[in-house]
């Protein structure tokens, strides 16, 4: 997603630091701080425009969410949206994917989603995707032992290497679904604005839930 810098988002993200930070760095292992109540943390690495982690935060008030992501006036919209909505259990970061153990604490997350990532389909670009083993290694410092990965992807090339590279990771599956919504996991289903789009289409969304392994 590229989307044209708008002037009235820096101004917006620097009027509003009580729900999107700037700096991450600064609340490395304060993260439960920036909410009334200390409750599992779930992060979302590249939120977007933010329809899911907002969706999510509404739906489960029992777990505190954070939402990343790189793109000053995508992470500006996010912001936007979620004003109106008051929610306690959400806050918003406007940081770099690649930068994770920079802004969490081992352990300070209980779970992670990566929604519609970028697939970067040509091979010599395989070590971008936010599934390589390089990734999955940052996301098992931050992980809770054993935490989770949640994934969808409409591409199937992405789902299918990372299915494989978890595998080798030696993570667990929990769940796999080729045509998520025609199946019973779709019940309770958040879209993010990406998957709205491409299963009005009839496009079908792929999905996993994975376990990390105990870091040895």
């Amino acid at each position: 997603m590229r989307v044209k810098h708008k002037k009235w988002a820096d101004p917006l993200m620097a009027e509003h630091p009580e729900l999107l930070i700037d700096d991450a760095t600064q609340f490395k292992g304060k993260w439960q701080s920036r909410f009334p109540k200390k409750q599992p943390l779930h992060l979302e690495v590249g939120m977007g425009k933010g329809q899911f982690i907002i969706g999510m935060a509404k739906a489960h008030p029992e777990i505190n969410f954070i939402g990343l992501e790189i793109q000053r006036t995508v992470a500006a919209i996010a912001l936007k949206k979620a004003l109106p909505e008051k929610l306690p259990n959400l806050q918003l970061i406007c940081g770099e994917g690649e930068e994770l153990t920079e802004y969490f604490e081992p352990h300070e997350i209980d779970k992670l989603y990566l929604n519609f990532s970028d697939p970067w389909p040509k091979k010599r670009h395989a070590k971008r995707r936010l599934t390589y083993h390089t990734f999955l290694s940052e996301y098992q410092l931050i992980l809770q032992p054993q935490g989770q990965v949640e994934l969808k992807t409409d591409n199937m090339g992405f789902f299918e290497f990372s299915v494989v590279s978890m595998n080798n990771f030696g993570m667990k599956f929990d769940g796999l679904w080729l045509d998520l919504h025609n199946s019973d996991e779709n019940e309770h289903n958040v879209e993010t604005e990406y998957e709205h789009k491409f299963a009005s289409k009839g496009q079908p969304i792929y999905k996993l839930t994975a376990t990390m392994p105990l870091q040895k």
